[in-house]
């Protein structure tokens, strides 16, 4: 297998963008990533996209053949074009492809890239779309959204291990100082743990801070292999591991609900890949796609102890200059969740950060960055390792 590098990267504006389509977001990010890589459309041997729910958020399917289409990649180039789909974690796992196309040698120049737009729809069918990630059956028609999920999960949590609803509060104040330093980020406010324990209560304990929004925007990777990636780039990032694994699609079949196992297995599989430890990284975007799932995210990736996420949190050991800083982007919560390009976007933060190009949310002598994206309820979960040395 051969190593594999990133040569260009570009995030679209995350945000409620009323004025664009799904087709216009997605070229504007690949067209970023390839000027980005300084390479055209005909160096291009294969493209994945990942999409969650084009035919219930816009009534798109096809969404493959759609991208390459209006990319200028299929009248005369023919590119091949897949579409990826694993919920929230659809993107993570496009990436995951892309990596496998270039290390396998099938391909050289692949675009990874990831792409929703869920504003153009009433929330009440935005809800629908995103819990059919969960267990249609025995959970979305017993009413179980995923706040409701989550909601279980953090109340478990605060049981067994004392975690406080200002531990969950924590979360939400970082993510959303992160966000106000990433110019693309859907929200730039500051907010305070009163913020956050005052606004509108969704499912208890969580609160509507408690909880990422609903967001259109695409980002885009190009990769290459490691051999020629200083043919394009200065800066070429390698992918030092690729790990994704499963657990069950509901949570009473769960060993452990507070718990993804999914996550564990597939950080094991990561840091063995890359013969690296927890106490190696130096930055991490999780899938916080609620509070909860940041604490639980980094206890499970191995950052914190067992129970003791939201402690480590609230000591400010997440934050930018803190021990691991956590969502540098402004994560979920606050940079957005366009649930199929969440995944490639966590990828353009930590490529930005490895380069040293993060501004003012740079993570200073950074060598080390993993991404961490999430299917559903953690059904599906894809862990990913950068690094700026080969």
């Amino acid at each position: 297998m051969r190593d594999v590098a990133i040569i260009g990267v570009k995030n679209t504006k995350f945000g409620e963008l009323w004025g664009r389509s799904l087709r216009d977001i997605v070229v504007e990010a690949g067209a970023g990533a390839l000027e980005d890589a300084g390479i055209g459309g005909k160096e291009i041997d294969s493209l994945y996209v990942g999409n969650m729910s084009g035919g219930r958020f816009i009534d798109q399917e096809h969404i493959g053949a759609l991208i390459a289409d209006y990319s200028g990649l299929s009248k005369n180039l023919h590119v091949p074009a897949t579409r990826v789909e694993a919920a929230c974690a659809s993107g993570g796992l496009a990436l995951r492809q892309a990596i496998m196309a270039v290390a396998s040698g099938y391909n050289d120049i692949v675009i990874a890239a990831g792409a929703e737009k869920m504003t153009d729809v009433e929330s009440e069918e935005a809800s629908s779309a995103l819990a059919a990630a969960a267990d249609r059956e025995w959970e979305g028609m017993t009413g179980a959204t995923f706040p409701g999920i989550y909601a279980m999960i953090a109340r478990l949590h605060m049981h067994r291990y004392g975690t406080t609803s200002e531990q969950l509060a924590e979360v939400a104040v970082k993510n959303h100082k992160n966000g106000s330093l990433n110019p693309i980020a859907q929200y730039k406010n500051r907010i305070t743990v009163d913020d956050v324990l005052n606004s509108i209560m969704v499912a208890d304990p969580l609160h509507i801070f408690d909880c990422s929004p609903i967001t259109d925007g695409a980002s885009a990777l190009v990769l290459a292999p490691a051999d020629i990636a200083h043919k394009y780039t200065d800066t070429p990032i390698y992918i030092r591991a690729t790990a994704q694994a499963s657990d069950t699609i509901a949570l009473h079949d769960r060993r452990d609900i507070t718990t993804l196992d999914a996550t564990v297995v597939a950080a094991k599989r990561a840091y063995s890949m890359a013969k690296l430890r927890p106490e190696d990284i130096d930055l991490v975007e999780v899938h916080d796609c609620f509070t909860i799932a940041e604490i639980c995210a980094i206890e499970d990736l191995g950052f914190a102890e067992k129970g003791k996420g939201g402690i480590v949190t609230a000591n400010g050991e997440t934050a930018i200059g803190g021990r691991i800083p956590v969502n540098t982007s402004g994560g979920l919560k606050a940079c957005g969740h366009p649930v199929g390009a969440t995944g490639v976007k966590q990828a353009v933060e930590i490529v930005t950060q490895l380069r040293g190009d993060a501004g003012k949310r740079q993570i200073e002598g950074a060598e080390y960055g993993m991404t961490h994206n999430v299917g559903g309820s953690g059904a599906t979960a894809v862990v990913h390792i950068f690094s700026r040395e080969r």
